[in-house]
C-alpha cells in the first residue's frame, strides 16, 4: 500500500536493524505496552514473531527507504485490546521518535483504514490507547475517530494496570468522511 510519503508494506528480516534504532527508544515502546527493544537480535525475533502477523506492516518512508514505525489490523481471534464485534478490527500502531508530529501516522491510519473498510469489508474500527499517550489519541482525532469509552485497570503486555481509552470508527461515519472530502 502506498501513500504520499509512505509505503505499508510487511516486515522483512533486513527490517531488524531499523526496527531495533527506533523500537530501543524507551519513550515508544513502553508508553504502548511493550518494552524497548535491547538488541538487534531483540528486533528480529519481534519481526519474525509478532510483526509477522496477518495485516502487520512496516510504515516506511519512500525518501528514504527506512521503516520508521509500524501499523496492523487485529481482528477479534489475535491480539486485541477492543471488545470486538464479528467484522470490527482494531488498529494499532507506532513510530520512532524523530517521526513525531510529521503527520506520517494518520497518513497510515487512513491508508490502512481504507484498505479495511474497502477490501477486508470491516464495519468497524478501533484504536485503543493508554492514559497519557495525548499523541495516539490525536492520529485517532485526525483520523475522525470518536470517543466510545474507558476501561481501568487493564493489564498491559508489560504486567501493569493501566487506564485504557477507546475510539471508534464506525463504516457508514467513514465513508460519510470519504464523501466530505470532495
Amino acid at each position: 500500500m502506498e501513500t504520499e510519503r509512505l509505503v505499508l508494506r510487511p516486515w522483512m528480516d533486513e527490517d531488524a536493524p531499523s526496527l531495533y534504532r527506533y523500537a530501543s527508544d524507551s519513550a515508544v515502546g513502553p508508553i504502548a505496552g511493550w518494552p524497548p527493544h535491547t538488541s538487534i537480535e531483540d528486533s528480529l525475533g519481534v519481526i519474525r514473531s509478532v510483526l509477522s502477523a496477518p495485516e502487520t506492516y512496516a510504515i516506511v518512508l519512500k525518501a528514504a527507504d527506512e521503516a520508521v514505525g509500524s501499523i496492523g489490523l487485529m481482528t477479534g481471534d489475535s491480539v486485541h485490546s477492543a471488545e470486538m464485534k464479528p467484522g470490527e478490527m482494531e488498529i494499532g500502531y507506532w513510530i520512532g521518535v524523530p517521526y513525531w508530529g510529521k503527520g506520517l501516522v494518520p497518513e497510515a491510519v487512513r491508508c490502512i483504514s481504507e484498505r479495511a473498510f474497502t477490501e477486508l469489508g470491516a464495519s468497524a474500527l478501533w484504536i485503543g490507547f493508554y492514559d497519557g499517550n495525548g499523541r495516539s489519541k490525536r492520529v485517532a482525532e485526525k483520523c475522525g475517530f470518536s470517543y466510545h469509552h474507558t476501561e481501568e485497570g487493564k493489564i498491559s503486555p508489560l504486567g501493569d494496570a493501566r487506564t485504557e481509552h477507546f475510539m471508534k470508527l464506525d463504516r457508514k461515519d467513514w465513508v460519510g468522511n470519504q464523501k466530505s472530502d470532495f
